[in-house]
């Protein structure tokens, strides 16, 4: 397992995912989990909460296919402009603790530093506007621009062909058991998860050695315990 302690200093690239790693996942909770269900109920005369158990059974069909990401596709689904209501609370974007801080100092570290998100590009786009999180990095790869979603091993393949990175000496960071495992079964030498992608809730599990032991991923709260 990863150690969180020493693994940027043995990385020659390290890639960062985007949200609940270095941004903040509340504000796409907030999205996904309250305003969408209450505009879908209010288009089609529902309760809020039989708006979120449709919903969340679309979700939960889609998790880890690139379209679960595509706002093109839940705002032809759903019959609302998914752009348009993130826009609406566009002031809930931000960083997680201590991650504009973190990256403010890796970006002029000797190393490859690389966006890897599944966001689509107007999200990316969107959330960049708003906190300028793109600055820091040297490349910016999107699932949508690649063809494939970051649980896919083609992903994977075609990142290697873009970056011609070393596996082995490459560090992995994200909040997702499925995309990290993902990466693991590419042969990314060192992978590290998210416990606390969420500010306002509580951490995944109980503690890091929780973490570790029901993910196989070493864990830390915030990507800046890798600095110390």
């Amino acid at each position: 397992m990863t150690d969180p302690q020493t693994a940027l200093a043995n990385c020659d690239t390290l890639m960062l995912d985007m949200d609940g790693t270095v941004l903040d996942l509340a504000f796409d909770n907030y999205v996904w989990k309250e305003l969408i269900p209450s505009e879908f109920a209010k288009l089609h005369g529902m309760t809020s909460e039989a708006a979120r158990k449709q919903l969340f059974a679309h979700y939960r069909s889609m998790q880890g296919k690139l379209d679960w990401y595509c706002l093109d596709h839940w705002s032809e689904r759903l019959g609302l402009d998914i752009l348009a209501i993130h826009r609406t609370v566009n002031h809930r974007i931000g960083f997680l603790p201590g991650a504009q801080q973190f990256l403010q100092t890796v970006s002029q570290k000797d190393l490859r530093l690389l966006l890897v998100t599944n966001s689509h590009p107007d999200t990316l786009a969107l959330k960049a506007e708003v906190t300028g999180v793109t600055r820091f990095f040297d490349a910016i790869y999107s699932a949508h621009e690649v063809g494939h979603a970051k649980e896919d091993q083609s992903f994977w393949h075609a990142l290697k062909g873009a970056e011609g990175f070393d596996p082995q000496s490459t560090l992995f960071v994200d909040d997702t058991v499925a995309v990290l495992q993902s990466a693991a079964n590419f042969g990314i030498g060192m992978l590290v998860r998210i416990t606390r992608p969420d500010s306002t809730r509580v951490l995944r599990e109980n503690s890091r050695a929780d973490a570790s032991a029901e993910s196989g991923f070493a864990g830390v709260e915030s990507v800046a315990e890798l600095l110390r």
